[in-house]
């Protein structure tokens, strides 16, 4: 499990021309890329609360 801190940033990485979420994740600050590979890819930094509703975390249905 990735270690979750202060320099943890939340992510969706959104696929621009087909209008898809590509995936969601978290990682340190320090090991995310700046730019995506494909240009019509975009990352979106979101809150860790925002994070754990898309990712289902801390919700009645997972406890």
């Amino acid at each position: 499990m990735k270690p979750k801190n202060k320099d943890t940033r939340y992510y969706i990485d959104l696929d621009l021309k087909n209008m898809r979420i590509i995936k969601w994740d978290y990682d340190q600050r320090q090991g995310l890329a700046q730019t995506l590979s494909d240009p019509f890819h975009q990352r979106i930094f979101i809150t860790k609360g925002q994070y754990n509703k898309i990712a289902g975390e801390g919700s009645e249905s997972n406890k």
